[in-house]
């Protein structure tokens, strides 16, 4: 439906976007997610037609659009900050959307349109207050209606959501995906919150300084990340410095793990990257603590620095001398809430292979080594 082709963009002699190139089918629900400056708001700026690229197009349904005006794209928009207008009811923020595009059919009356939409966010006994008197979440959800009510070909929601407290967000995170579902409406929207683009979108586009690092569904992108900063940014990663030692092993620090190493050759550098969720803790003996036995392939020796309570998880900082690195792992907490004593000092840690990362050095790092 919508092909954007090699766009880029500089400010001053800043480049913002360099190259980027990304296909949304009908339907479809990508996230454009990164870092503050990594470009993904003035790329959707440069959907909306607000801003203009210095190079590339943009079309839709096989129609170049690059030089549209804003108006001309027949868009929907819901930016942060709600732009609503203080001085006219939900209702009447609803239909100045409607009213002010030629999108809407003239047979129809504007008052049943946008009585129909508010009742699909949920916001229809509230049309006579005035944004004042309305949460952050309603305002938003009035921002929602009065974008969808001229039935737009695209909906672009640049970070509609990081205003909102936690629990609000949350609720709404399913509305939005539930609306956008029911509707079937073409949808991209721009965030930083990793938890909301994994949970909303039908495809995550990673973008980092001005490019775009990775592309695929949240489940392809958490569990096989192919670059450093899509590892470390997406979900929480374990990242340790290593080498390629041999066919399906690697030595980090002084560890020899197996693991997938078909991609790199004999001697490579590389990083390791292990999810805490992936690191198996085990109760063990005090003869396995001492330094003489052999462990089974994959196994470390460890001790617990630190414990941090996250509810039904809690996260324990562990230091592995013959890793030299320190590690984050996983542990359920129960429905008491509590941890095993052995937690609490020298344990053992298993690394599965199937769960281990190899991922390519950046190339600074590789360079400087």
């Amino acid at each position: 439906m919508l092909s954007i082709q090699h766009i880029t963009k500089r400010y001053r002699a800043q480049p913002v976007l360099r190259g980027i190139a990304l296909d949304v089918a009908a339907g479809e629900f990508i996230s454009l997610l990164g870092p503050s400056g990594c470009g993904k708001t003035t790329l959707l700026r440069i959907l909306c037609g607000i801003e203009t690229p210095d190079t590339g197009s943009l079309t839709l349904r096989g129609q170049d659009i690059t030089a549209w005006p804003a108006a001309q794209r027949r868009f929907g928009v819901v930016f942060q900050s709600y732009a609503l207008f203080p001085n006219l009811t939900a209702a009447q923020n609803v239909a100045f959307g409607l009213q002010n595009t030629a999108r809407a059919p003239q047979a129809e009356r504007v008052a049943e349109r946008v009585a129909e939409m508010l009742a699909l966010v949920g916001l229809g006994e509230q049309g006579h207050k005035y944004p004042a008197q309305l949460s952050g979440g309603q305002q938003q959800r009035v921002a929602l209606a009065r974008a969808l009510a001229p039935r737009p070909e695209l909906l672009l929601l640049d970070e509609p959501l990081s205003a909102l407290d936690a629990q609000v967000r949350g609720s709404l995170q399913a509305e939005i995906r539930r609306l956008q579902q029911q509707l079937g409406i073409t949808t991209v929207m721009v965030t930083h919150d990793q938890d909301e683009a994994l949970s909303m979108a039908d495809r995550v586009v990673v973008m980092h300084e001005g490019r775009i690092e990775q592309q695929g569904s949240p489940q392809q992108l958490y569990a096989r990340p192919e670059t450093r900063f899509v590892a470390g940014f997406v979900g929480r990663m374990n990242l340790l410095p290593a080498r390629v030692v041999a066919a399906g092993w690697l030595e980090a620090g002084s560890t020899r793990l197996a693991c997938d190493t078909s991609a790199y050759r004999t001697g490579s550098p590389v990083l390791l990257g292990l999810r805490p969720e992936a690191v198996v803790l085990q109760a063990a003996p005090a003869a396995a603590l001492a330094a003489a036995p052999a462990l089974p392939a994959n196994t470390v020796r460890a001790r617990v620095l630190e414990t941090q309570f996250h509810g039904p998880t809690a996260l324990l900082r562990l230091h592995c001398d013959s890793l030299q690195a320190t590690l984050d792992a996983q542990w359920p907490t129960g429905a008491d809430a509590r941890l095993p004593e052995w937690l609490h000092g020298e344990l053992l840690l298993s690394l599965p292979a199937p769960a281990l990362h190899v991922l390519p050095l950046p190339e600074s790092v590789r360079r400087a080594a």
